[in-house]
């Protein structure tokens, strides 16, 4: 019996591991659910909404889901072609900024010179090694099964939303069903709806805050003259769901294209500085105005957890992160064995409530 909680943890780490191995494997199947729940969970305020004026929840969740579908839809129709023609034009827009940077550009050379005669160097003293020749799949089946991919994992997102803005509050009901007491059926209740007020109140504040970054980027570089800058807005919306990562990519992204475009150096980089300063306004004031200390997270946790879904699923694991980590935390603080996760993942600073802990703290200093 004195083993029973060295097995049980281990247990539960193998639990843990067992499920982060199936996301890993399993992501085409599961990423698409988490996208719908996180969709749902973005709408559902506005659904509530309207079903307070009297509009039945399927019939707000059919207004909701098709409204989303369009935005989706006129974002595709919009910049599809224009992407396509810059990706036929990527090697010559890098030869340009070589000729732009030449001075960066030759030290580079110099340091690919080097490495070549090393290498050369050690071809010699070891034999001329065997080539292997791997015929890759063609660019447009690439694309085909790309696009089919994207569409596919788009309909499961947009049907599993619907399905749940239209249930209502039956999933609610099932849960009060499933509690054996009174008590625990008030609590189960109270949790479920501060986990969803809190986080579709955070998700749609971010998605708000985002779109209003970008329409600000787009007009900025429209009034600079870079052309189609409605399209680094479209960016700029959903690089911003990627934390710290996704604004200094999005700035790298803006400087090159503009070097491209703009004859001067100087001028060229207003783009790029523009848009820093926009997602610096964003990042430092606007958000944590809006969205408020509770759900302030802490800046060493958000960023391992950015690192830790990019690595396991991408770029849309690193998108969903920090969604996931807002989910957990709202978790963790309304049960109590989870305060102190809670607290550690939280950006407020607890005061110490009793001598104790001001004795602690001020040894520690």
């Amino acid at each position: 019996m004195e083993h029973l909680p060295s097995i049980r943890r281990s247990l539960q780490l193998l639990v843990l591991i067992s499920l982060f191995v199936t996301a890993y494997f399993a992501k085409d199947l599961i990423l698409p659910i988490v996208l719908g729940f996180l969709l749902a969970l973005t709408l559902s305020p506005v659904g509530r909404a309207l079903y307070r004026i009297g509009v039945p929840h399927p019939v707000s969740a059919f207004l909701l889901v098709t409204a989303t579908s369009l935005v989706i839809a006129a974002v595709v129709l919009l910049s599809a072609g224009t992407v396509a023609i810059w990706s036929d034009e990527i090697p010559e827009m890098g030869r340009e900024i070589q000729i732009k940077l030449s001075g960066v550009s030759n030290a580079v050379e110099t340091m690919r010179s080097a490495s070549e005669e090393v290498e050369k160097l050690g071809t010699e003293t070891g034999g001329k090694p065997q080539e292997v020749v791997v015929r890759q799949p063609g660019l447009l089946d690439t694309a085909m099964d790309t696009v089919s991919k994207t569409g596919a994992s788009l309909a499961v997102i947009l049907i599993l939303a619907l399905f749940l803005l239209g249930s209502g509050e039956l999933f609610y009901l099932k849960l009060v069903q499933s509690m054996p007491t009174l008590t625990e059926k008030k609590r189960a209740l109270h949790t479920v709806y501060d986990v969803e007020k809190r986080v579709s109140r955070y998700l749609l504040t971010i998605a708000t805050i985002n779109a209003v970054l970008g329409i600000l980027v787009g007009t900025y570089l429209t009034v600079l003259g870079l052309p189609s800058a409605y399209i680094w807005g479209i960016a700029a919306f959903m690089l911003n769901f990627l934390p710290y990562i996704g604004g200094f990519a999005g700035v790298l992204l803006v400087a090159g294209f503009s070097l491209v475009t703009f004859d001067t150096i100087g001028y060229a980089m207003l783009a790029p500085i523009g848009y820093l300063t926009l997602t610096l306004l964003e990042g430092q004031i606007v958000t944590p105005w809006l969205v408020g200390r509770r759900l302030e997270m802490n800046t060493v946790a958000v960023f391992l957890t950015v690192v830790f879904w990019g690595w396991l699923w991408g770029i849309p694991g690193a998108l969903v992160a920090v969604p996931f980590l807002v989910v957990f935390k709202v978790v963790c603080e309304n049960f109590e064995p989870l305060h102190t996760i809670g607290n550690f993942l939280s950006a407020e600073q607890v005061k110490p409530d009793d001598m104790k802990d001001q004795e602690v703290m001020s040894a520690s200093e």
